[in-house]
Parts: C-alpha cells; structure tokens; sequence
C-alpha cells in the first residue's frame, strides 16, 4: 500500500561500541517533511521497526517553532520492534550523532522534543585515543527506504 513509499533517510548507528558492528545499533529514521513525526501514522513506524528488528528504531522529525538563533529541535520517538517506548538513551545518543555528523555539523547543539520531556545533546571533543570504548559508528548509511 502506500505504506512503503515515504521518504525517509535513515542510518543504522552503532552507540557505545569500540569498533563497528559491536555494542547497541539503532536505526535512525529522519522523516523529511517538517513535524512529520507528529502526524506520521504510529503504524507505519512500528513497521518500519518492525522490519529493521533492532532493539531500538528511533524517529526524527524537525520542528521549526524553536526562536531564531536557538539549537535546532527536533521531535524524537522511539520505537522496539513491538511498541513504542518512553525513553531510550542509546537510540537518543545515535540519533544526536547522525545528526551532528550528517545533517547539521555545523551544530554544536540539539534538543529533542520527546514523550519524556525536552533532552539536550551537546557535541563534545573526541577524546583521544585513550582505549576507552564509547564511540559511535555508522553500520550503513543511505537515503531510501527500509527494504
């Protein structure tokens, strides 16, 4: 149906991980109308999680109501593969670096609207090579649909 044919950007992240494809991946789903997530079928997105079957499917949509100069401010939902939770910092702190490295790396700021309140993602400094997991990495990055 026309379940299939929204567009959507979306990445698959790896949080907390040392090296890529360990630690948690969460897919991360940027809907490209503006406060799309408001009005977005939940249906759709609990199969979008649904197909992509990892712990955490994490929602973004832009809100524009933020004042001028403000940090950019997006609505955030998550979703597991059978319901949409209240909260999830993995999926929150994948969803921060897709953002920060992909759509605004001129940022230094987000704030994430949610159904727990407004969360703020600062851009800190790499540190260095200190052996101390905690990275973050892109499993796949695409533009297109969930297949």
């Amino acid at each position: 149906g026309e379940m299939g044919k929204k567009a959507i950007r979306y990445a698959v992240v790896d949080a907390f991980a040392a090296e890529p494809f360990k630690g948690n991946p969460a897919a991360v789903c940027l809907l490209e109308e503006e406060g799309a997530s408001a009005t977005v079928d939940d249906r759709w997105m609990q199969s979008v999680a649904a197909e992509f079957n990892l712990s955490e499917t994490a929602f973004l949509a832009r809100d524009s109501s933020g004042a001028a100069g403000a940090a950019p401010r997006f609505h955030l939902r998550w979703f597991t593969p059978v319901t949409e939770v209240d909260l999830c910092g993995h999926a929150t702190l994948a969803s921060a670096h897709f953002l920060f490295t992909t759509v605004l790396p001129e940022h230094g700021k987000l704030e994430f609207m949610t159904r727990s309140g407004i969360l703020t993602a600062k851009k800190v400094p790499a540190p260095g090579s200190t052996g101390v997991p905690g990275g973050t990495f892109f499993r796949k990055r695409s533009c297109g649909y969930p297949s």
